[in-house]
């Protein structure tokens, strides 16, 4: 996001009295905080994200890959970063975009071209899947087993995508769902032994 565009949000949240901004104590700028009213907006955000991850079902019209690349770069947590920095390219199935994944414990970034530092691993994935993973549901080795996912690179590299690949702040309210290859379909898990329909087909 750019600083101008996240400049003119923070004016807005500021007019609607979500927040409120304050002297930088360590000098020059301000600082934002949540007003009383921001405080009650985040429970009711909150308590809507538990909803919906434990209720709504994803549809086709709900993929996004730029959203959901946007959603892994916010995630992302430093601490569990690899210590040099490493790009990592997605290639989602039937869509010609690419993305770079730059990681970096200090900085790290989301490029829509080839930064061009060179590309450490590769992930090739269905956006659907991966969504999943994000959103809680699939793991990324059971992905990669339902060859719904494949990483590209030094085996030291590919083994640490576990380490750092990021989950939504709702992931722990999650319902899981495992891959019908026969039906070619994600069906939730409802209890141990059954599975239900999770949407019908997958592309």
């Amino acid at each position: 996001m750019s600083p101008s565009l996240l400049g003119q949000r923070l004016r807005s949240l500021e007019r609607a009295g979500v927040i409120e901004t304050r002297p930088n104590p360590t000098g020059r700028g301000s600082t934002y905080h949540l007003t009383e009213a921001g405080s009650q907006l985040a429970e009711l955000v909150g308590a809507l994200g538990i909803w919906g991850q434990k209720h709504l079902e994803i549809q086709p019209e709900h993929l996004d890959s730029d959203y959901l690349m946007w959603g892994l770069l916010t995630h992302l947590h430093g601490d569990k970063l690899p210590p040099q920095r490493r790009v990592v390219r997605f290639e989602f199935h039937d869509e010609r975009k690419r993305y770079w994944l730059v990681l970096r414990r200090d900085d790290p970034d989301l490029c829509y071209s080839d930064p061009g530092f060179g590309d450490d691993l590769v992930i090739r994935a269905d956006l659907e899947a991966i969504t999943r993973v994000y959103l809680g549901e699939l793991s990324l080795a059971d992905a990669r087993r339902c060859d719904l996912l494949e990483i590209e690179g030094p085996r030291d590299l590919a083994r640490g995508v576990d380490d750092w690949f990021p989950i939504s702040g709702f992931a722990s309210h999650a319902r899981a769902v495992t891959y019908d290859s026969r039906s070619r379909a994600f069906r939730r898990i409802d209890a141990p032994g059954s599975a239900t329909p999770a949407r019908a087909g997958i592309s």
